[in-house]
């Protein structure tokens, strides 16, 4: 497996490395050890050299042979000692504790000669570390360390009444002591052991370690994003990968989820627009097929009650009829009306009387469901500029609508129209917002207002989260999902790249902080601050274009009103509040009709109070 693979590369790589930083470390450890031991023998010989000359100085001065024999064979014996010996210049050894030696001569080659005879004139003096040696007697031995201390011709031996030597000759013979290494190879050995069982100990810890941490922090986190691309792969675009990690690789689980987030809307839209167009080709292929025999149907049927009064159960059968049909008649006029929605064509237009021809339309259905219409119009509107029979459609579904929430209740649908002035603030829509790396940071999935929010992630000392900003140009009604951060310390990144929204070196200019930015395609750049209590915004190029006088019509209903968790959808195509009885496809007409005149709609509902739906169309546009 991928992971496996990974995770095995990089604990092998690691524990390699270790291995050689141990490796060497524990072999310059094993040589500086065992040169430190045989530095102190041989200090320990070089001393006992010493001492031996020292006590038997006095015997040689005196020429007593018989103690400094006596001497040598003495300590000679002592476990601590190989060997002692002395001889003259010439070779020849004269004291010896193996008596079986006295009188050989010794090879000026062996290793106790050779570094005084191996340059042409005998040396007469050596340091102390070239006076040791350590050698085998024997292959299957053990090793020695022998150490030769030259005796020189002292003053008190060559005045000697004795045996005085002339007083030119400097060096009378040497003294060579031979000390096993048997007790210090031994130590060495268990130090080797020690070193190397230490180093195996750590070895061993540090992979376990490195494995858990390369499991823990790569191996897992791979792991689910192998298996979220798996998921992915099968289809399952609504997996997520929950990796929380700031480093790289939950920089990468993240854009995996924008990723699968962004395929699964692509792939609703696409849907949807499939759905859609096959849609219009299926409305418009049996509008004719439906419409006519619908007509036929009705006209019979409305001749057949008028035929039947005074007949009770048939006239309820057939005005069952006759309902069912005009209610099959308005389902086949909306899907027409959303399979063919176009460009508006313009023409200035006086809205008071685009809402009476609405009124006029949906006058029959009030009076029949018993819904009385007051319209409290302003005369003194100005004309604006749209497409009057669109406008019509957008007052006819509301109204439609309306009536359908008011229900058999007697209730009272209010029609207003007003003339305003508007700052573009709280009123213009942001519908798409870009990172510096063009990536869109609108998420459609949370709605404020039931419009799309857009998402940033922020970063402080304290942790991370994302924050969702209210769409409308100069709102500061924000959701945070997290810990709250508005202050100086916050960082706003891209939730797809992590690229900063903080322009370097701009600032609030009311209280001072620092502000965020992001680009709406062919409108500029939007400006604003999030330090608690400020709220400021600016956006130049809607500003300065900016037409603040608009129409205001409002449409409310008394009725039932819309639940607050079927606001955020109202707009969508087929999302409806009228289970079986509605299609779904009116509140997206009427949206799409009233954006393309670059106009708003929102709405206000209390569940048991009523609806107002709010439209405001630019006077220039």
């Amino acid at each position: 497996m991928l992971n496996s693979k990974i995770g095995f590369k990089l604990t092998f790589g690691v524990v390699l490395t270790v291995l050689l930083a141990i490796g060497i470390f524990a072999f310059f450890n094993i040589q500086s050890e065992t040169k430190s031991l045989l530095n102190e023998v041989k200090r320990h010989a070089n001393q006992l050299s010493d001492a031996l000359k020292s006590d038997t100085e006095y015997d040689m001065l005196h020429n007593d042979r018989g103690r400094i024999h006596e001497s040598i064979r003495r300590l000679g014996s002592q476990d601590s000692i190989d060997r002692i010996r002395i001889f003259n210049k010439a070779g020849a050894v004269i004291y010896s504790s193996d008596s079986n030696e006295i009188g050989e001569m010794v090879d000026k080659q062996a290793e106790s000669c050779y570094r005084c005879h191996s340059a042409g004139k005998p040396l007469e003096s050596l340091a102390m570390k070239e006076r040791a040696r350590v050698f085998r007697p024997h292959p299957d031995s053990s090793r020695l360390l022998g150490i030769i201390n030259p005796i020189y011709n002292a003053p008190s031996c060559w005045t000697a009444a004795c045996h005085a030597h002339p007083k030119t000759q400097t060096v009378l013979g040497v003294l060579d002591v031979t000390i096993p290494l048997t007790e210090v190879d031994r130590d060495i050995h268990r130090s080797r052991l020690a070193v190397v069982v230490l180093a195996i100990s750590v070895i061993l810890i540090l992979s376990l370690i490195v494995g858990y941490m390369v499991r823990w922090w790569i191996d897992r986190p791979v792991q689910e994003l192998l298996t979220g691309m798996k998921h992915v792969a099968d289809g399952n675009l609504a997996y997520r990968v929950s990796v929380n990690t700031d480093d790289e690789l939950g920089m990468l689980a993240r854009s995996f989820n924008n990723m699968t987030e962004k395929l699964a809307q692509a792939r609703l839209q696409l849907f949807q627009s499939d759905k859609l167009a096959s849609l219009g080709r299926l409305a418009a292929g049996v509008a004719h097929e439906i419409n006519n025999p619908l007509t036929a149907v009705l006209t019979y049927s409305s001749y057949l009650l008028k035929r039947s009064k005074g007949q009770s159960e048939a006239c309820d059968d057939l005005n069952v009829i006759v309902s069912e049909t005009i209610r099959c008649r308005e389902i086949v006029k909306s899907l027409l009306d959303f399979a063919r929605q176009t460009v508006p064509k313009k023409r200035k237009a006086d809205i008071n009387e685009i809402i009476g021809r609405a009124a006029t339309v949906v006058e029959s259905q009030l009076t029949m469901g018993k819904v009385k219409l007051v319209m409290d119009l302003d005369q003194t509107l100005p004309r604006v500029t749209v497409d009057a029979n669109q406008i019509q459609q957008v007052f006819i579904n509301l109204t439609v609508n309306a009536a359908d929430a008011i229900g058999e209740s007697n209730g009272t649908i209010r029609i207003t129209s007003r003339a305003i002035s508007l700052q573009p603030t709280a009123v213009l829509q942001i519908k798409r917002a870009l990172c510096p790396k063009r990536h869109d940071l609108v998420d459609r999935k949370v709605r404020i207002d039931a419009k799309p929010a857009i998402s940033m992630r922020y970063r402080t000392k304290e942790g991370t989260g994302l924050i969702y900003l209210n769409p409308m140009y100069g709102s500061d009604q924000h959701k945070l999902n997290g810990m709250p951060v508005f202050g100086d310390n916050v960082e706003l990144l891209c939730p797809d790249c992590s690229v900063s929204l903080m322009p370097e070196g701009e600032i609030c200019p009311q209280c001072g902080s620092r502000i965020f930015s992001f680009e709406v395609p062919l409108k500029g750049f939007v400006q604003g601050c999030l330090k608690e209590g400020c709220g400021w915004q600016r956006w130049e190029q809607v500003d300065a274009a900016w037409n603040d006088e608009f129409v205001e019509v409002r449409v409310m209903d008394d009725g039932c009103g819309i639940p607050e968790t079927q606001l955020p959808k109202l707009f969508e195509p087929f999302a409806t509040t009228k289970g079986q009885k509605g299609t779904g496809l009116g509140l997206a007409v009427t949206w799409g009709i009233v954006d393309n005149h670059n106009g708003t709609i929102t709405v206000e509902s209390e569940v048991g109070v009523g609806t107002t739906f709010i439209i405001r169309i630019p006077v220039e546009s």
